[in-house]
């Protein structure tokens, strides 16, 4: 595997520097596929199948080094960025582990449980041990995020509550409870947090300084085209939050057909991601519920570092890049009766076995990390025809 060249960085280092561009999107391509990254059972005989184990989530560490994915067979692996290699696997099979997070040391993490208890976990990559547990959820952690700035960190719970924490102290610092199990994101700066409420469509902005005041805007996400699929409309099931890097915008990962952007400072809703095929099922055969349900959506919408581009996973394997460069911004109040833009993906990458269900692109280094049943990491094709290729399609995509 080539090193990944860094982007835009400005550290006196040698090592090529990547500014994303159409181009460089269209040309991404898988440049390691690592086929054992989940461990299967094997099947007995008359037995049901409930096809292949899935990599639940991954993250990179501050520097865009180390890759960590988190797996339904109970294990999570670490692998070196730029060597392409995988360097350990560890386990928690006591446990389980889901939403792994770096801490800002590449050699320690935090992560939720999947059995026992309910309790989140600060392991030592190192010595592969647990260094700390934070316990006080009665519901299992749905949603967990480090602070971009400090050794704080949050967790939103089935049990209805968002809890603040310190990777100091065992004891949580500040407790929210809400209407139905929350999803939560920090703003780029660490100042700011979001909070998404299911089953009432709102998100809520909180101060982080303030968190026990009323929050400072409150959002509410109402898609009007949806009732020219049916009526009354399906409703719309938030798996995830991310603001931009410039904290302008809030993407909404839904486990349906489209994902959201929305105004941060005021609100409004500024574009609809179509495209995709949503993540509410595990397979394209199963069938949709009345309901709108979680299924194993949750990481596989982000935007790139430059918030230029939003890449996502879809049921049926593709990697989609959505161009979010120009997003306008309405004028006035918020409207809930404002049509959202449609923004359609300007390509859709093949390459990814099964379902892409996560999906990140690297903070520092140009390439993506897409996983499932498998892992693969992505790099920009250099060669000479893929060049090319990339011109040709940037030419049939520009307007007339």
């Amino acid at each position: 595997m080539v090193m990944a060249p860094s982007i835009n960085a400005n550290n006196g280092s040698s090592q090529p520097q990547l500014t994303l561009s159409n181009g460089t999107m269209l040309k991404l391509k898988p440049s390691r596929i690592f086929k054992t990254a989940v461990e299967n059972p094997t099947v007995s005989p008359g037995r049901p199948s409930f096809g292949p184990r899935h990599i639940t989530g991954i993250c990179f560490d501050d520097r865009g080094d180390q890759l960590l994915t988190a797996a339904e067979d109970e294990t999570f692996r670490l692998y070196n960025c730029k060597s392409g290699k995988h360097l350990k696997t560890l386990q928690s099979k006591k446990y389980g582990i889901d939403l792994p997070r770096f801490t800002h040391k590449s050699t320690a993490i935090i992560h939720a449980s999947t059995k026992e208890d309910d309790g989140i976990r600060y392991h030592s990559l190192h010595d592969n041990k647990y260094l700390s547990y934070f316990k006080g959820h009665k519901g299992r952690v749905i949603s967990l995020e480090v602070s971009p700035v400090d050794d704080g960190f949050m967790s939103g719970s089935l049990d209805k509550t968002v809890r603040l924490w310190d990777l100091r102290a065992p004891n949580c610092r500040g407790l929210l409870t809400l209407p139905a199990p929350p999803v939560i994101a920090y703003d780029a700066s660490g100042l700011v947090f979001a909070v998404a409420v299911n089953h009432y469509s709102r998100i809520l902005l909180y101060d982080q300084a303030n968190y026990d005041k009323a929050p400072f805007l409150v959002i509410t996400l109402e898609d009007l085209t949806l009732t020219l699929i049916s009526y009354p409309p399906r409703p719309i099931y938030m798996t995830s939050l991310s603001f931009s890097s410039n904290g302008k915008y809030l993407l909404v990962g839904c486990s349906g057909d489209a994902h959201y952007i929305l105004d941060a400072f005021g609100g409004h809703l500024i574009a609809k991601l179509e495209g995709h095929v949503g993540l509410e099922r595990r397979s394209v055969a199963a069938a949709l519920t009345i309901q709108p349900d979680k299924g194993c959506s949750g990481e596989e919408v982000s935007w790139t570092p430059d918030s230029k581009f939003i890449i996502g996973g879809s049921l049926d394997g593709k990697v989609l890049v959505w161009d979010v460069q120009d997003l306008q911004v309405p004028q006035g109040p918020m409207n809930l009766k404002t049509t959202p833009r449609q923004i359609y993906p300007f390509i859709a990458h093949d390459g990814h076995p099964g379902i892409s269900r996560c999906v990140k692109f690297n903070p520092r280094h140009g390439m993506m990390a897409t996983a499932g049943a498998e892992l693969a990491f992505w790099l920009p094709d250099t060669a000479p025809e893929s060049e090319e290729v990339a011109r040709d399609l940037l030419k049939r995509k520009a307007p007339a």
